[in-house]
């Protein structure tokens, strides 16, 4: 038996039907690895690095990872926020501290971590051109903490930035949390949303998250089932 453990935020979590039609990245990872893998998804939203920890969900992962898992580690969304002391973290110093806990705690039980960028908001101009990144900076702090620590990393980030420009501004709308997406009657608050996904947009960045493990090679694509590739993009 292998398992995944996932530390992240509201893109990665597990929703309900409280929050249908929002579906997280973890939720439907499943479907692309084999059996006999499981994921166990820890993200909840409005997470950082920092309350994540705060809050001894860390902790938890700590006391039930074991050797051989992976400890999928994906977060940038709110460490950005600056206005939130709760949540915030500088990208070149605190941010890459607080990713190095979560990498010593995968291996001092003997499992794999493996750092994912966080995924690109929907952000399309006036023009219906995709505008410059906010994640800029936590994502390239994420790949110093991943060669200063020699961890393998998936840039989803880049994934699905390219993956959004290809697609363009009206297209992209059925992956988010999208207004005129229409099947939003009962969205709670009635905004449209680029930051979580709906069922199609979770689906299309676990399939990039399964590339990039298969791109890993070794123990990472042997996780990953066949035909996944389908999926990607």
């Amino acid at each position: 038996m292998k398992r995944i453990f996932w530390a992240a935020d509201s893109t990665v979590q597990n929703n309900d039907v409280t929050t249908y039609p929002q579906t997280g990245i973890g939720q439907v990872f499943p479907m692309f690895v084999k059996e006999g893998v499981f994921v166990l998804n820890h993200a909840r939203n409005g997470r950082s690095t920092k309350s994540f920890m705060d809050e001894g969900r860390l902790d938890a992962i700590d006391k039930e990872i074991g050797e051989g898992d992976f400890l999928f580690i994906q977060f940038g969304h709110n460490d950005e926020k600056k206005e939130d002391p709760t949540r915030y973290t500088e990208p070149f110093s605190t941010y890459i501290e607080n990713l190095e806990k979560y990498i010593n705690v995968a291996r001092k039980h003997g499992a794999n971590p493996v750092l994912i960028t966080p995924i690109e908001r929907r952000h399309f101009d006036e023009n219906k051109k995709l505008m410059k990144s906010m994640h800029t900076d936590y994502v390239a702090g994420m790949k110093k903490a991943a060669e200063k620590n020699n961890v393998p990393l998936i840039d989803l980030f880049t994934m699905s930035r390219a993956a959004l420009e290809k697609a363009g501004e009206v297209e992209s709308r059925k992956w988010h949390m999208f207004f005129d997406a229409g099947i939003y009657e009962n969205y709670p608050d009635g905004k449209d949303d680029n930051t979580h996904l709906r069922y199609e947009g979770a689906l299309l960045y676990a399939g990039l998250i399964a590339k990039g493990l298969r791109g890993l090679g070794g123990i990472y694509e042997k996780l990953i089932v066949d035909g996944a590739e389908q999926y990607w993009v």
